[in-house]
């Protein structure tokens, strides 16, 4: 989608409007999810209706965009040599591996169960296979053979920022979005469409924000933009981290909505509808300024890369958070003085626990992009 966008639009307001709107559509699709799953769940039809629903859609979009797309530019012709030579396949199974091997420990989510001797080992492997990627990412690129992501990709220092940020946000974002929903339910005992509801506020502020940032985003310097978000978005934790459990939800929890430094996620639901799952979605303004960085100091054969590393280091930063907030959780919550661990009461010192953590996270996040980001200016200017 960003090769696309690029190549479609030249650079300039268009374009940033153009990369808002990619943003905007997330939380607009995501409303309707939520609010069509309630419904969905409380009437005959079943949260199952939510799948066939989905796999339509897709079905009918996958058709459009087989005719509406632009077509790419013409290749060479395919053979097996090309196949066999033109793909660092090393390259792949080392990344994936070490990705796969980190997330499958850490999703366990209990401390005792990562201390056992095999996951032990496999850790161990996932380090060592990180020094042999980029070994073997260098040879590559000495050799003049193609590599799986070039090394030189991370001496720009505001796209090394913009992704570690990325992975803080986005771990952050998940875990509070997911906490803030089982807080609600478990905590307050609130129905599912109640706390359905209570996201809202989080939706329109997404699509004020996604129109504001690729209106504006031109005329203000992206360090101190996002700079600004990130300090704004670690109030979200903050508040929740203080909120009594029998509190109003004007209070704490309404703030915190409006704060929420994400874009109405709902890639990981599973207390509200079983079947908003899918949807992929960026913190707003982040997600604007890295695609017009990207744009700005890639060339066009690298800005697709660029952007396919942005979107993975975002995804495994999910991973990682909820797998690692799931752990804080549950060892917080069985260390509690509370002998029912599934009470309320219980249950809150866990989640207090995650956002405190969330808030630590987002002021780092605030700390490396004042210092990665201070020397990049304006963004998504216009080329003459």
């Amino acid at each position: 989608m960003f090769s696309i966008l690029t190549n479609s639009m030249p650079a300039g307001k268009r374009r940033n409007v153009g990369f808002a709107c990619l943003g905007l559509s997330q939380p607009f699709g995501f409303s309707v999810g939520l609010v069509s799953g309630g419904l969905f769940q409380g009437s005959p039809l079943g949260w199952r209706f939510g799948y066939y629903l989905c796999a339509g859609i897709t079905f009918i979009l996958t058709a459009v965009n087989f005719f509406k797309l632009p077509a790419d530019r013409p290749r060479g012709r395919f053979t097996l040599y090309k196949l066999r030579t033109e793909i660092d396949w090393t390259g792949i199974l080392l990344s994936s591996s070490c990705l796969g091997i980190i997330s499958y420990v850490i999703i366990t989510g209990d401390l005792s169960k990562m201390k056992r001797a095999e996951n032990i080992v496999l850790l161990c492997t996932a380090a060592i296979e990180i020094p042999l990627f980029l070994g073997w990412i260098n040879w590559r690129e000495k050799t003049g053979k193609s590599a799986l992501i070039s090394n030189s990709l991370w001496k720009n220092t505001g796209f090394t920022t913009i992704c570690a940020m990325i992975f803080l946000s986005w771990a952050v974002v998940n875990g509070i979005e997911t906490l803030m929903s089982l807080f609600f339910q478990e905590v307050q005992e609130l129905s599912p469409i109640q706390a359905a509801i209570r996201f809202l506020p989080n939706v329109l502020i997404g699509v004020i924000l996604n129109l504001g940032t690729g209106l504006m985003v031109h005329r203000l310097k992206a360090n101190h933009l996002v700079l600004v978000t990130t300090i704004l978005s670690a109030g979200s934790p903050l508040l929740m981290a203080i909120i009594g459990p029998r509190w109003s939800w004007w209070y704490c929890a309404f703030w915190a909505m409006l704060l929420c430094p994400l874009s109405a996620d709902g890639k990981y639901c599973p207390p509200l509808f079983p079947f908003i799952t899918t949807s992929v979605n960026i913190i707003v303004v982040i997600f604007t300024v890295a695609n017009l960085i990207i744009a700005d100091v890639f060339t066009p054969e690298t800005q697709g890369l660029a952007g396919a590393v942005f979107n993975t280091v975002a995804q495994f930063g999910t991973s990682v958070g909820l797998a690692v907030f799931a752990i804080i959780s549950a060892n917080v919550t069985q260390r509690s003085s509370y002998e029912n661990k599934s009470s309320p009461d219980a249950l809150m010192i866990g989640y207090r626990a995650v956002f405190w953590t969330c808030f630590g996270l987002m002021v780092l996040a605030s700390g490396i992009g004042a210092l990665g980001l201070r020397k990049v200016g304006k963004v998504g200017l216009k080329r003459d």
